[in-house]
């Protein structure tokens, strides 16, 4: 038996004579044989001889030698050409001496012969594919019919009433006829149906609609509706001797030229590539996803892609030409090949075996090739599929090929991640999560990876020995030439693992797997200091169990990734002392871990903590670490301050308490936002954050002098730059102020006051002074002080009343503490809103100093504008008075009139 791997093993090799007892004077001729498959544990075997003879034999494929005789019956007194079994309606069909005999599938009944069928030259039972839809029935329309009914006295296997029935075709000289049998009720029924065909037909099939016919000249197609013909394609003349084979149960055809193989489809087209066989094919039957094929006596074994995979020698059984049988159904997994006298049986090997004897011989491309093409056939299943491919990657990990055995771990989709635990650590809390004796016991059980590795060198070795002494040792050279060194290996070992692990996390995996996978993967990040991956881990969502690596990590200094899976787990006063520690320890903690160094490395520290107190709502711990943060940037420390992520805000009169009174921009910051953001009204704290603006902007007027001094005194020599930042930055700070001062009323101001009042605020004094309702000292600020005339107005306009403009006027022409009167802002006044004031008063209060020229357009204004308005207002009244007496008219009139009602009067008004 030449093969590249087992699909066939011989079950048994019989003599039927033998089997049924016949006596040696009475010998026989087997000529045909068929093959049907009843149930797993029985297959039934018909042998026709030479002398008509049917002899039935049960076979249990499961089992060597377990040949039992069921039954012989002669069917006629020559040789038996064709057997056909029909498990559609449970009975067999058989071609002798041009006649066809119909027999129950037991041989149990008598035979039936279907007489009206003479000369008949080939048959073939009907495929129907599981595609075809088939609606037409065969007897309408038929140009010849008769009749015959079997009585069979065997119930069937399937209920009495229920009606089954199974098509043939019989070829009869130039003529197809098609046999529709039908079993009702335990009678079989024959219908006929005649067309006319090709005078020479050698060979015939029948799928679904299409009957095909071979002859000397080709191959055609023949529709079982319409009776119309269609040519497949021409034979050369130097092939003569057409066979046709139907394959994968209807689906496909095989056409035999010599020894290439066509398949077509059922309608005649081409379907995938040409078979080329070894020898002239005799016969050709299919088993599972392969064709076995026979002629020179053996038997060939072909894979759908042309591959002969199995060679098989039978001629030690008889040197006449072989006979083949198998079961057309496509169920069964046996095959038969008979010589003159004897039969052999073989079945296919178990799926299982033909892939263990490929890893066997570490021909791992070839075992999942060959799963591949069985999967695609159906005849293992995808998880079978996966199992192979993780049983080849445990091979070719033993084998140090670690990427190509990762690659295959990847493609199992059953493999658990777990199973690969024992490389990284034999003994942990996973070990019992690992399936024990999974696969086929061809490779070690998993241990770690550096004795997987040093086990595998000392395998090497010997068979280099073996080698050289001469004997096979099955050695990759290509690999041997390239071998890494044993550190090589086990960094690569470790990088493969970390690819399957990393890639398994997006698997649906239980809660204990994955914290074994991200707990593991840590450990090897470890191993190879891979710092931004485990940082990267441990800063996401993960599922590592922090007892296991919190030693691990503190004692290899990687305080990074031990802060990152801290605050990942929800540790975060662990976490965030972890960040304070490397804060202050960053020049001596963390150079080995990033390339970065001092200021902005503290930043980082910083700015990892603020994340997580950013969302904690534990006050103890967040003030507790907010003066160092502070330190390094109070930018982060407001953040945290009024960071709106965590559930439970933090108590304002504590954060105002922990806050270094040195750090006025953060109390600052924290005020506004409690007060503009959370729309505090507490009177305390709008005095508070009042009160710090107002001492920020001393500091700062006090320091935009000190910058003017140092300018003077250095004859301008300070920057314009210098100059401009101070001066921008205490504009921002005032106008803050003024903005706070202006919309607020709940802060003090009498306390404000006590702080700017010695200052040259005087804007803000102003607004102070104007919540107080201090208006004479508002206007004296505003006038004198700030001398911003348009203000001062605006504010009198405020007040709405005359003596305001009348008390501002005053002030501008009578400044006192010796300041000359501001008589141009006196007459703007009057020019803009005297003519609402009493002359009177005005005259009174113009100061005698005050020129004539600058005073009489002003007053002539006044003056005129009084008359305008005194006689604006004579009009008024008068045009008052008429409308007065109008009123009065139309009243009496009213009055005066007579108005006659009766019941069908109607109101004027509401027209009631």
């Amino acid at each position: 038996m030449d093969s590249s791997f087992t699909v066939l093993e011989q079950l048994t090799d019989l003599d039927p004579a033998r089997v049924a007892n016949l006596p040696q004077s009475t010998p026989i001729t087997i000529r045909s044989v068929a093959i049907f498959s009843r149930s797993e544990s029985e297959t039934l075997i018909y042998v026709g001889t030479g002398g008509g003879k049917l002899i039935l034999l049960s076979v249990n494929p499961s089992l060597p030698d377990s040949v039992q005789f069921v039954q012989l019956i002669s069917i006629s007194s020559r040789l038996i050409e064709v057997i056909l079994v029909l498990p559609e309606i449970e009975r067999v069909l058989v071609l002798s001496d041009g006649f066809l005999y119909l027999i129950d599938w037991q041989l149990s009944l008598p035979v039936k012969k279907l007489g009206f069928l003479k000369e008949v030259t080939a048959i073939a039972r009907r495929f129907r594919s599981e595609s075809a839809n088939i609606s037409s029935e065969i007897r309408e329309n038929g140009n010849s019919s008769s009749e015959i009914t079997e009585e069979s006295a065997e119930p069937s296997s399937s209920d009495t009433h229920c009606i089954s029935s199974s098509f043939a075709i019989a070829v009869m000289g130039k003529k197809l006829v098609v046999i529709e049998m039908i079993l009702s009720d335990n009678n079989v029924n024959v219908h006929l149906k005649e067309m006319p065909a090709f005078d020479g037909i050698k060979a015939v099939g029948w799928v679904n609609e299409s009957i095909l016919i071979g002859n000397s000249n080709g191959y055609f197609l023949v529709s079982s509706e319409t009776g119309k013909s269609n040519d497949i394609f021409t034979l050369p003349e130097s092939s003569r001797n057409p066979k046709l084979k139907p394959l994968s149960k209807g689906e496909e055809v095989l056409l035999l030229v010599d020894n290439l193989g066509v398949v077509i489809d059922p309608q005649g087209q081409p379907k995938g590539g040409s078979l080329v066989f070894k020898c002239m094919p005799d016969a050709v039957c299919q088993l599972g996803s392969y064709l076995v094929v026979s002629g020179d006596r053996k038997l060939e074994i072909y894979r759908r892609n042309g591959e002969c995979v199995q060679s098989v020698d039978v001629g030690k059984f008889g040197s006449s030409g072989l006979i083949l049988g198998g079961d057309e159904t496509g169920k069964g997994e046996m095959v038969a090949v008979a010589t003159t006298s004897k039969v052999i049986c073989y079945r296919k090997a178990s799926v299982d075996e033909q892939i263990k004897a490929l890893l066997k011989k570490s021909r791992y491309r070839e075992a999942i090739s060959l799963s591949v093409s069985l999967e695609l056939d159906g005849e293992i299943t995808k998880r079978t599929l996966s199992f192979v491919h993780a049983q080849v990657g445990f091979l070719l990990f033993f084998d140090l090929r670690f990427e190509e055995a990762v690659d295959h771990f990847l493609l199992s989709e059953e493999m658990d991640p777990s199973e690969v635990f024992p490389f990284i650590m034999q003994e942990n809390r996973w070990s019992r999560l690992v399936s024990p004796n999974r696969y086929w016991a061809l490779h070690p059980p998993p241990a770690p990876l550096e004795e997987v590795i040093d086990a595998a060198l000392a395998r090497i070795q010997n068979m280099v020995f073996l080698k050289r002494a001469g004997l096979d040792a099955n050695l990759d050279e290509g690999f041997l030439l390239n071998l890494p060194s044993r550190a090589d290996l086990l960094e690569l070992a470790i990088r493969n693992i970390i690819r399957y692990l990393v890639a398994s996390r997006n698997k649906e995996l239980s809660p204990e797997v994955k914290e074994g996978v991200d707990t593991l993967l840590m450990y090897l990040y470890r191993a190879l200091d891979l710092v931004p991956e485990m940082e990267n881990l441990a800063s996401s969502d993960n599922n590592c169990v922090v007892e296991e690596l919190e030693v691990l990590l503190n004692n290899s200094g990687h305080l990074r990734t031990l802060a990152f899976l801290y605050g990942s787990k929800g540790m975060d006063s662990k976490s965030v002392s972890i960040w304070r520690h490397l804060a202050r320890n960053y020049a001596a903690t963390l150079r080995r871990e990033t390339a970065d160094h001092g200021t902005s490395n503290e930043r980082k520290a910083a700015e990892e903590a603020s994340k997580i107190l950013q969302f904690s709502s534990d006050e103890d711990l967040v003030l507790e670490h907010l003066t160092w943060i502070s330190d390094i940037d109070e930018d982060l420390a407001v953040t945290i301050l009024i960071s709106e992520k965590r559930t439970k805000q933090l108590s304002p009169e504590n954060v105002l308490e922990a806050i270094d009174s040195r750090k006025v921009a953060i109390r600052q910051s924290y005020l506004q936002w409690l007060i503009e953001d959370q729309e505090c009204d507490d009177p305390e704290y709008h005095t508070l954050y009042a009160l710090s603006l107002a001492r920020s902007a001393l500091e700062e007027v006090a320091m935009g002098s000190d910058v003017t001094e140092r300018a003077e005194r250095s004859n301008g020599s300070l920057s314009e730059d210098c100059i401009d930042e101070v001066a921008n930055d205490r504009y921002s700070v005032r106008e803050r102020l003024q903005l706070f001062l202006q919309a607020s009323d709940l802060y003090n101001p009498e306390e404000l006051l006590e702080v700017v009042n010695d200052s040259e605020l005087w804007l803000e004094k102003a607004i102070l002074y104007r919540k107080m309702g201090q208006e004479n000292i508002v206007l004296q600020i505003l006038a004198l002080k700030l001398e911003d005339s348009e203000a001062a107005e605006q504010y009198c306009a405020e007040i709405g009343r005359d003596d305001a403009y009348i008390q501002l006027l005053d002030l501008y022409l009578d400044p006192q503490n010796g300041r000359e009167p501001m008589f141009t802002a006196a007459v703007r006044l009057l020019h803009n809103h005297g003519g609402s004031l009493d002359p009177l008063q005005v005259l009174e209060k113009l100061s005698p100093e005050m020129p004539l020229q600058l005073a009489a357009d002003t007053i002539l204004r006044m003056l005129r504008a009084r008359v305008h308005h005194h006689r604006q207002g004579q009009i008024v009244h008068s045009m008052s008075r008429a409308i007065n007496l109008d009123a009065k008219l139309t009243r009496m009139e009213e009055r005066s009139r007579h108005v006659q009602l009766n019941d069908e009067s109607m109101c004027d008004s509401c027209h009631a």
